[in-house]
């Protein structure tokens, strides 16, 4: 690889001429000798504009310290756990022609690798290799680094690449998505040398292309192997052996999540009938000809154990085949996906990536005293529930647990309140003295939540504190030695204001001697276990005979909310519909106004409900009838819910005919 000193006269000369159209280009200049793909000119134009990066000085491949590649692969890590299988599979088929393949994560950092160790060396500095770094801001044109920028799968060939040093190089990428369609990783094959032909690489566009949707569906087949899942294909031999759609619902047919093709079907759906919130997530029965009755009777009411029903939004028939759980839905509640953690830890989350690597980091640091833990997350993130269960799984969890909210103690108290005060130390005081929270915290942990509120001055005596171990009492002569683990936590960027001199710099970096980042709940991948998990707690708390449950609508609104106040606000929501609720069923109708606002307000609802009743007291028979029995049909021409509808059905003792006997 050329060294990024080397002057443009001593390039080899097809390398200067590849160096000569890219300036064409930034000229406006359209000549033959430019690369045809519309993508590729626009990848040009950014390189030279936006990312002021100058053709006439390539660029040495750029490879990540390895704890920062650990960093990266940590959080892809159970992506990549899924994908092993395919790409192992896809290099099998791709190693004889010469070709590696990379896996990057979503930054363009190459996460994983395959390759032919003779050519270790050429590939390493052709920047082929493990910790590389792909990203087109860096690399400039590439394969990897457009496809993210354009979220679409790419052949880079040849003298497409931006950088001199990459034109022998083909490359071809493909794009892989989580299940909400979000780009979380890239898959490659790349090239040392190939033909000059750029129709030579379109054979290996299709084969990435196919093997990044194999891993984006054992993905989404992972992530949601505890949900109810329909597959589906318009082919009935191959809904069984590779059905292209896969959607997973909760048990009254509301959709969670679908891979690439059942996302589309549901855009397709939501062009033609526009959804009344950005963040409402269709039924089933909505996207197709059906009710949720004739999915879940498909593997005990049909041979093939399959069946056809036609797509709203296109009239095309698809043949829908149910994946059931592989244990049921109360395993998951019971037995997080995190069951080899300790218990305290285990019951912070589940599958979320982010949770996932607080609750690993918080496994090594759980026994580990003398370092100092900082929590870090927006307010109501749960940082006290960590830093207990940190306490609780260590081997201090006999031990004392102070926790102290530093915003909440009123500056004058809050030196007496932690360091204590001897008899007679002010006016005011107690008259035998009070031992302060630090020294009760001996031999246990001392939680200081809200750090960021503790007033300078005694910034400087927590430090001294944690310098010498001993804590000296207001009105004592003598100082009290402490046995201490310390766990701190902000919602605050602590940074900003040690530049700002609001922070001493010392003691933020005596507390930080390790971080654990909590996501928002708004962000969390696992947000219907934490959903599950606080009701459980809150309704525990209540102590009454009664079993609460939460119904589905009421589960679908909580998801669809955005929880500005995270999980406590969630934790206040449920109380208020446990403490509000008329039955032991917890509806959409019981939930507080606020968490309603992306959905049907619960006055509009009750009069929907009453103009419900009064509009199916004697015509319903005739409608179901006029509809064949499909309730979405009924309900969507009343301007009423399916629910409702089956409510009075039942009140007026109808069934349907494939129900009865």
């Amino acid at each position: 690889m050329l060294h990024s000193t080397l002057a443009p006269t001593r390039l080899q000369s097809e390398q200067r001429r590849h160096i000569e159209h890219i300036f064409q280009l930034g000229e406006g200049l359209d000549t033959p000798s430019l690369p045809a793909q519309a993508t590729i000119r626009r990848s040009w134009l950014r390189c030279l504009n936006e990312y002021q990066l100058d053709p006439t000085h390539p660029r040495p491949a750029r490879v990540v310290p390895q704890q920062t590649l650990i960093e990266h692969r940590e959080s892809v890590d159970e992506l990549l756990h899924v994908a092993r299988a395919g790409v192992d599979q896809l290099y099998g088929q791709i190693a004889q022609l010469g070709y590696v393949l990379l896996v990057t994560d979503h930054r363009g950092i190459t996460v994983e690798f395959r390759g032919d160790p003779n050519q270790d060396q050429q590939l390493r500095k052709a920047g082929l290799y493990l910790g590389a770094d792909w990203d087109e801001r860096f690399a400039g044109t590439c394969a990897v680094g457009t496809c993210l920028h354009d979220r679409q799968a790419i052949i880079c060939h040849r003298q497409e690449h931006f950088d001199a040093s990459h034109i022998s190089l083909t490359c071809t990428a493909a794009p892989i998505a989580d299940p909400q369609g979000n780009v979380m990783a890239v898959l490659d094959i790349s090239a040392l040398q190939s033909p000059t032909q750029h129709e030579s690489q379109n054979f290996s566009l299709s084969l990435v292309t196919l093997y990044a949707r194999m891993i984006e569906d054992a993905y989404f087949l992972q992530r949601y192997r505890d949900c109810l899942m329909v597959r589906l294909d318009t082919s009935r031999e191959f809904v069984h052996v590779n059905g292209r759609g896969l959607i997973a619902i909760e048990e009254n047919g509301q959709v969670i999540a679908a891979n690439a093709v059942g996302r589309e079907l549901i855009a397709e759906h939501q062009h033609r009938w526009p959804p009344w919130s950005t963040n409402y997530t269709p039924m089933l029965g909505e996207l197709f000809e059906c009710e949720i009755a004739d999915i879940l009777s498909i593997n005990s009411g049909t041979d093939d154990q399959l069946r056809a029903f036609r797509a709203r939004s296109s009239n095309t028939i698809h043949f829908i085949s149910l994946l059931e759980p592989r244990r049921p839905r109360m395993a998951q509640r019971a037995t997080p996906l995190t069951s080899e953690l300790p218990e305290p830890l285990a019951r912070l989350g589940a599958d979320d990536p982010a949770m996932r690597k607080v609750q690993k980091l918080a496994d090594r640091l759980r026994n580990e005293a003398n370092v100092n833990v900082l929590i870090s997350g927006e307010t109501g993130t749960g940082k006290e529930v960590v830093a207990r269960a940190l306490h609780e799984s260590g081997n201090r969890a006999k031990q004392p647990f102070i926790a102290v909210n530093c915003a909440a103690i009123p500056e004058s108290l809050i030196e007496s309140e932690l360091f204590g005060y001897e008899p007679g130390a002010f006016t005011g005081g107690r008259s035998k003295g009070m031992r302060g929270l630090i020294p009760q915290a001996h031999g246990g942990t001392l939680f200081l939540d809200e750090i960021g509120d503790m007033p300078l001055a005694l910034q400087t005596r927590l430090l001294r504190v944690l310098a010498e171990r001993e804590v000296m009492p207001l009105g004592a002569n003598t100082p009290v030695k402490i046995d201490i683990r310390v766990i701190t936590a902000t919602h605050r960027h602590i940074e900003e204001m040690i530049q700002q001199g609001e922070f001493r710099e010392d003691l933020y970096y005596r507390l930080n001697g390790a971080q654990l980042r909590l996501p928002a709940l708004r962000e969390r991948a696992d947000k219907l276990f934490v959903i599950r998990r606080v009701f459980e707690d809150v309704a525990a708390e209540r102590a009454t005979q009664i079993s609460p449950r939460l119904r589905a609508d009421a589960i679908s609104a909580l998801l669809a909310y955005s929880w500005p106040g995270n999980i406590r606000q969630l934790k206040n929501a449920l109380a208020f519909a446990l403490a509000t609720s008329e039955s032991d069923e917890i509806t959409v109708h019981d939930l507080p106004e606020q968490c309603l606002s992306q959905r049907i307000t619960r006055n509009a609802s009750a009069q929907l409900e009453t103009n419900a009743s009064e509009a199916l007291s004697g015509s319903l028979i005739d409608l179901l009838k006029q509809h064949h029995w499909n309730i979405s049909a009924v309900s969507r021409e009343l301007g009423v819910s399916r629910p409702t509808v089956y409510r009075q059905m039942q009140r007026q003792g109808i069934v349907p005919p494939n129900w009865q006997g």
